[in-house]
Parts: structure tokens; sequence; C-alpha cells
């Protein structure tokens, strides 16, 4: 999810929204601070996201742009650990170490005429093979994780819908900053394609945390029962994505140019 810090504000809202972008010194460097209205905001809000790094303040109105670019400047610290703690990007080009169920890869050229991307297990590293130029490899290797991802889940869906005897509307596969999976009142589910890079067991909890709450809609008693009784080791998994997700991002980030 990505990090936040919240001021209470109470001015009017501004009903058209804006954004600028300023410079902020942080540490000796100079970081691109975007500055955004929300006529529902009632505060600002400091954000720094764990895939792309993008430091932003969300103000209730444009006029009060100065003083959300103040509240920041204050908060630099604040800012300065955050992005601190954002892993740096890792390209997805031949040579590169790759997650993907738990387990590290390395991601090599493959021969041509085979699929598009396949895993290697005859040598002594686990391998990703890219057929093709090296250039189209990091949106091969992407794709390709977001089919093997969407398999997984949908199947993990269908399981654990069936032993509830629920059924979900629509299951979408994104990729988010703020959340691993979502149930709308809808009853549409949404999952990260980066799910697939951690452990199946993690992968597969998100999965039963969001068809549960086609039950229950909410995180009463009730509600981890449910998921208790799809998966094992809940607080396990739990503390794996707390402690690992945000390498999860360093794959492929949002703002990273794709051939």
């Amino acid at each position: 999810m990505g990090a936040r810090k919240r001021f209470w504000w109470g001015a009017k809202p501004n009903p058209v929204s804006r954004v600028k972008r300023a410079l902020l010194k942080i540490d000796g460097e100079s970081v691109e601070v975007i500055l955004r209205s929300n006529p529902r905001a009632r505060r600002f809000i400091v954000k720094v996201d764990p895939s792309t790094r993008e430091v932003s303040v969300v103000s209730p109105s444009s006029r009060s742009f100065d003083r959300a670019l103040e509240f920041a400047r204050n908060e630099r610290a604040w800012i300065a650990g955050r992005l601190a703690g954002v892993p740096k990007p890792v390209p997805l080009q031949f040579g590169a170490p790759l997650m993907f169920k738990g387990v590290e890869h390395v991601v090599r050229s493959g021969e041509a005429g085979r699929s598009p991307v396949w895993i290697d297990r005859d040598g002594e590293r686990p391998t990703i093979r890219v057929a093709g130029h090296s250039e189209h490899a990091p949106r091969r290797v992407v794709d390709w994780l977001k089919r093997e991802a969407r398999r997984r889940i949908e199947e993990r869906v269908t399981e654990y819908a069936a032993a509830l005897e629920v059924k979900p509307k629509r299951i979408t596969i994104r990729d988010t900053s703020s959340r691993w999976g979502s149930c709308s009142s809808t009853r549409s589910l949404s999952f990260s394609w980066r799910l697939i890079l951690a452990p199946l067991a993690v992968l597969d909890y998100v999965v039963a945390h969001e068809v549960a709450h086609l039950r229950e809609l909410n995180h009463k008693p009730r509600f981890w029962r449910l998921v208790d009784q799809l998966v094992p080791d809940v607080a396990k998994q739990q503390t794996w994505l707390s402690d690992n997700g945000a390498l999860l991002h360093r794959y492929a980030p949002r703002n990273q140019p794709m051939i």
C-alpha cells in the first residue's frame, strides 16, 4: 500500500481538480512533488508510491497548493524515510533476477520457435527463457506473468467460491500499488498480477480473502472464520506480504517504458 501521511484541513473544496509540479530538496537531492487537488479532500495527504517512488500531496483545493507544498516541506524527514525503503527497480532484461511463485529465477534468451516465454529447469538455476530480441524481453515477460497470474487466480477463485457457495460477477487482473486484491459491493473481484511473484500460499490467501468478502463484506470474526476455512496459516501469509510486499513492485514498475 502506498505510504501516506495525513493532516486534517477544513478548507472548502474547489470543484475543479488541478495538478501542479514542484521540486523539494530532500537530503540534498531535488525530488519532484506532484500537487493534486481533490474536491472531496478535507485534509492534506502526502503519499510515496512504493512502485514508482512518486511523491504527491493531495489538497482540498488548488488555492491551497502553497500550503500543501509547505506541509510536504515539513515532512521531508518522513518522505526521505519512505523513499529509502522503496526497493530499486529491476529491469526485466536478459540476466535479470526475477521472483516467480516465491522462487528467484533468472531471465535469459531462449531459442526462437518455442513459446515466447517458458520455464527452463534443466540448468543449475531456475530460468525464465524469452524468445526473440532482447529489447522485446520486458514486455514479453510481463505479459507472460499476467497470464500466469490470471490462470492461478481464476483457478483459486473457482475453487474457493464453490466451497463457500458464492459466485463473483467479474474477475479483473490489474497493476495496483495500494491493494493486492479487492471485492466490490457489486461482487466484482480485482487482483494485482504481481501476486504471481509471491509464494503461492500468499497468492492463495489473498484470493481466499477476497472470495470470503462475497459472503461477508466486512472484517468481522465471521469473515475471518471463512478465510481460515479456505486457507491455512493466515497470519503467516499476512506477515510475508507486510515484510516483502514492496519487493514485488521493483519488477517492471508502472512508470517503466515498455517496448
